[in-house]
């Protein structure tokens, strides 16, 4: 044989070895970016860079439950022009319906006419006025919707689906159980604010999560440290009213919208924080928190096992901050 073709031969087949190792050698990567408006940062440990899933997971999730893109599923089902939904839409709709149960009515993904009539929404809107919020509220309402297999019957016709806030949580599932199934072992996935988490970290202890303390600050994001959390499994949403607010006729308004009044939630709670063995669902709480109230919260997740959930609100009085949390959010403090 040709030396110089042995040469090549031998060149190929140690190249071939050394693509075989280095697929097999796990190595932590890190895919940062942009989506749904909102910073993500998600870091795994794989034999690869799995950039191609993580994206493929968005664009998925995108075209079904945005309804900030007129070719979603969701935009469809708003306009009235089908009524299929998918895997991804079946989901949200079953989780949301369980949390709007349990909360009694404080989560709801019918609130979207609500909130567009506030100007929170992708329709300007301004202050409505009572009589308009209560015209809304007939065709607001979870017992509106119903599914029969892949179909959705809404009651009314006006009824408008958003799950802004459950979907980023959703979306954090899923990559973590793209990279769980691509033998990842240990990740973290953050959309937003929203965590989901599984293993640990470069170092070989649990993720660190920070949770930011409330600001009075509106001309920039603050990530000012309230505390930081340990996790090696589950997840962590935080929701809160003290940066997406504004004034109107001297009034401050929020974001967050009441579902079973109409009114924009403005009250001393300030923000809440919850962990729970999925993001979807972490996230939604979270939201629900917010809409109930410290006081509601408190009575509600006292005893709660299941979920860790942490308020922090203003004293009006002293100009201090109060916070609360149950048993098993102060388990996952890190001392």
């Amino acid at each position: 044989m040709n030396k110089r073709y042995a040469f090549v031969l031998l060149a190929l087949a140690v190249a071939v070895v050394m693509l075989f190792v280095s697929r097999g050698r796990k190595r932590f990567f890190t895919n940062e970016g942009v989506v749904w408006t909102t910073e993500y940062h998600i870091t795994y440990e794989a034999d690869r860079d799995l950039g191609d899933s993580i994206q493929l997971i968005f664009n998925n999730l995108d075209i079904s439950v945005s309804p900030y893109n007129k070719a979603s599923l969701i935009s469809s089902l708003n306009e009235n022009t089908s009524t299929r939904v998918d895997a991804y839409l079946k989901r949200l709709i079953e989780a949301s319906r369980v949390v709007n149960r349990e909360s009694g009515g404080a989560f709801d993904p019918t609130v979207m006419p609500l909130v567009n009539a506030w100007g929170f929404g992708y329709k300007s809107g301004k202050m409505p006025s009572r009589k308009q919020l209560d015209s809304i509220l007939a065709f607001v309402g979870m017992e509106k919707v119903e599914l029969h297999n892949d179909t959705l019957v809404k009651r009314d016709p006006r009824l408008m689906l958003d799950f802004s806030s459950i979907a980023k949580g959703m979306a954090c599932d899923e990559i973590g159980r793209m990279l769980s199934r691509n033998g990842a072992r240990n990740w973290l996935v953050e959309i937003g604010g929203e965590v989901a988490a599984c293993g640990t970290n470069k170092r070989g202890t649990p993720w660190q999560v920070s949770v930011d303390m409330p600001t009075s600050e509106t001309g920039g994001v603050s990530h000012d440290s309230a505390l930081t959390l340990s996790l090696d499994s589950g997840a962590v949403a935080t929701s809160g009213n003290y940066r997406k607010w504004r004034e109107e006729g001297g009034n401050r308004i929020s974001h967050i919208i009441d579902p079973r009044t109409g009114d924009s939630r403005v009250g001393s709670l300030l923000s809440v924080t919850v962990i729970a063995n999925d993001c979807m669902n972490a996230d939604a709480w979270a939201t629900a928190c917010m809409v109930m109230g410290a006081d509601e919260v408190k009575r509600l997740m006292q005893h709660n096992a299941d979920l860790g959930v942490m308020t922090i609100e203003a004293d009006t009085a002293s100009g201090n901050l109060i916070v609360w949390s149950n048993a098993p959010f102060a388990h996952r403090v890190r001392q």
